[in-house]
């Protein structure tokens, strides 16, 4: 493929040394895309994909469930994608109020990502555009607290960044030089808005991404933003009527093939390549949310069916086995009060549901035990272990 012109470089001697900033050109991409038959073939069965993976919301018994758990997971592998150590157990039980065994900043830092999506998508509920002022807001939410929280949450950057490298002179890549910010995302507002051309959603939130990234508009921050901003515009289109695509699954499971493709698109305009990464992405983590969804239908039909055997028991025990699907790592004192049980009764539960092989106690202690529904994080931890480093 002949190579695309995607941006400028601008020569910038405000540092000891002088460098070569980025400075993006509008989208869409010029000349157009050139797409062949198979490019088309791989769009439609992406599009499929999300359709189903749509769909599966009209047939759950609480949406709200494995919407709850399904944004802790994206925000789980897109904060891992940065460098953090935390893992799913981590998050719950730092949101039970329990101790976490990793760094709290780590915690805070998913716990923050949790929060900026509900906030996002909830302005987009509201009719609230998708809009440069919306990305602030959403900024400011995701470094509320913890790592980067000194790093001017909520404004675009007015100093310049780089990515790699100790300074802007021996860096990987240098994004458009502060001036230049607000130009490059008022251009990308526009494009998120149809102008100056209408593109199908999953090739305007593959370009999208990119073009965010490229700019990189925060201090820090911006690759988790940039993630989320894909599941925001597919929302926002109705492509998905709840988040429910972690598409930060494939991008860490391919996370150098991931940064190799952001920066073949700058340096070649290969945007081709870059959008069949990002449809196989989402073909991909479609197919995978899906058969996890009925993996864990399938689990708490097989769990209550032995429950039930229970006898006299079973009332009680139902009714714990019920939050352990919300808090699949939870103690019997959060247990007694979220349910308004005594926590005579939350114990004797737990220990019927340990006798039939559903549950297991973690901390080996006698008091201020902490239960973990196993069976049920096993499927939700499929590729949210922490990397190694």
């Amino acid at each position: 493929m002949e190579k695309r012109r995607t941006g400028t470089y601008r020569i910038c001697s405000t540092a000891p040394e002088p460098f070569k900033a980025y400075i993006p050109y509008p989208l869409p991409p010029d000349p157009p895309l050139q797409l062949d038959e198979v490019d088309f073939d791989l769009m439609e069965r992406a599009n499929r994909a999300l359709g189903r993976l749509d769909g599966i919301t009209a047939v759950l018994p609480d949406t709200s469930l494995f919407l709850y758990l399904y944004v802790r997971k994206e925000a789980l592998l897109s904060s891992q994608i940065e460098g953090t150590r935390s893992s799913f157990s981590d998050l719950l039980l730092f949101e039970s109020n329990e101790a976490p065994g990793v760094p709290l900043d780590d915690v805070r830092e998913v716990s923050n990502y949790v929060a900026a999506i509900h906030h996002g998508l909830e302005r987009l509920r509201e009719g609230f555009p998708l809009s440069l002022r919306l990305l602030r807001e959403i900024h400011e939410i995701l470094l509320a607290h913890g790592r980067g929280s000194e790093q001017a949450p909520g404004e675009f950057r007015r100093s310049q960044n780089w990515l790699g490298g100790t300074r802007p002179g021996n860096a990987v890549f240098v994004p458009p030089p502060p001036e230049e910010v607000m130009p490059c995302m008022g251009a990308l507002e526009l494009f998120l808005h149809d102008e100056p051309v209408r593109m199908p959603v999953l090739i305007k939130a593959a370009f999208a991404h990119v073009q965010f990234e490229t700019i990189h508009p925060f201090l820090d921050g911006n690759g988790r933003l940039g993630r989320l901003l894909i599941t925001l515009l597919l929302c926002a289109e109705e492509a998905l009527s709840q988040p429910l695509l972690y598409l930060s699954l494939y991008f860490k499971t391919h996370r150098t093939e991931y940064y190799e493709w952001l920066q073949r698109v700058r340096l070649h305009g290969d945007w081709e390549g870059w959008l069949r990464f990002f449809l196989e992405g989402v073909l991909h983590t479609s197919k995978q949310a899906v058969t996890a969804a009925r993996n864990i239908l399938e689990l708490f039909d097989e769990s209550q069916r032995r429950i039930e055997t229970l006898g006299r028991s079973t009332g009680s025990a139902l009714r714990v086995h019920g939050h352990l699907t919300r808090h699949p790592l939870t103690s019997i004192a959060n247990t007694s009060e979220a349910l308004h049980l005594a926590p005579n009764t939350v114990n004797v539960a737990f220990h019927n549901l340990e006798q039939l092989g559903l549950v297991q106690e973690v901390t080996g202690r006698k008091r201020n035990r902490i239960f973990l529904y196993s069976s049920y994080l096993h499927i939700l931890n499929e590729g949210a272990e922490p990397l190694p480093r």
